[in-house]
């Protein structure tokens, strides 16, 4: 059965493997390989992303987090800013066209996002799923869903799906498929088909009468 840590961390999983890739690029690049900014630039909408992600987060995760397991949620809350502010360093070192600056900053970047998910992975969204009733948990989920604007949907799909292994993208599509409309779900649908490319043929095996 799916839950909703199970979206989270399929979340999780996509903002890691777009990070590394960003991160590999950074370094052919500074290494002197050309034309790999289109890849490095990524970070921008990754980014804004991670945004959504951590304002769903602050709203109303750690508030759930605070009410079960107090004085937990503020060193995740302290992490966002360090976040912040490795985000400002790339975007600095993007805008000064320094290569070698460009590679310590995504590396840091990375190094500091992957701690954090992890972190949380291991023992924030375990009291999560332990401790905050499932009811509570969908309604969270549901307004962490609602920070990404409405216009801006099929840019996610586009983005998560192609980063996401089979697991986390037939976590993702139950979910849709237990929560929306059939006629919006088809709609759905079809951009997760443009997103996975000949991939969809192995998803569909995995979810009977998709």
């Amino acid at each position: 059965m799916v839950e909703p840590v199970d979206v989270v961390r399929a979340f999780h999983n996509a903002f890691r493997n777009d990070m590394k890739q960003i991160d590999a690029a950074a370094l052919d690049s500074a290494q002197g390989k050309k034309g790999l900014a289109p890849a490095i630039e990524r970070y921008r909408f990754m980014n804004e992303m991670l945004v959504w992600h951590a304002e769903g987060e602050e709203e109303v995760v750690f508030p759930a987090i605070d009410g079960v397991t107090p004085l937990v949620a503020e060193a995740y809350e302290k992490d966002h800013r360090y976040l912040d502010s490795a985000f400002d360093e790339l975007n600095a070192s993007y805008s000064a066209g320094d290569p070698l600056r460009i590679a310590r900053a995504t590396a840091a970047f990375r190094f500091h996002l992957n701690i954090h998910l992890n972190k949380e992975d291991i023992h924030l969204y375990r009291i999560f799923r332990e401790r905050v009733p499932m009811p509570e948990q969908w309604k969270i989920l549901g307004i962490m869903s609602g920070k990404v604007p409405r216009e801006r949907f099929p840019e996610l799909v586009a983005w998560m799906f192609p980063l996401n292994g089979l697991d986390d993208r037939v976590t993702m599509i139950r979910v849709w498929q237990m929560n929306l409309p059939p006629s919006v779900f088809a709609g759905v649908m079809e951009l997760v088909k443009k997103a996975v490319g000949t991939d969809w043929g192995e998803i569909a095996r995995q979810i009977p009468g998709l």
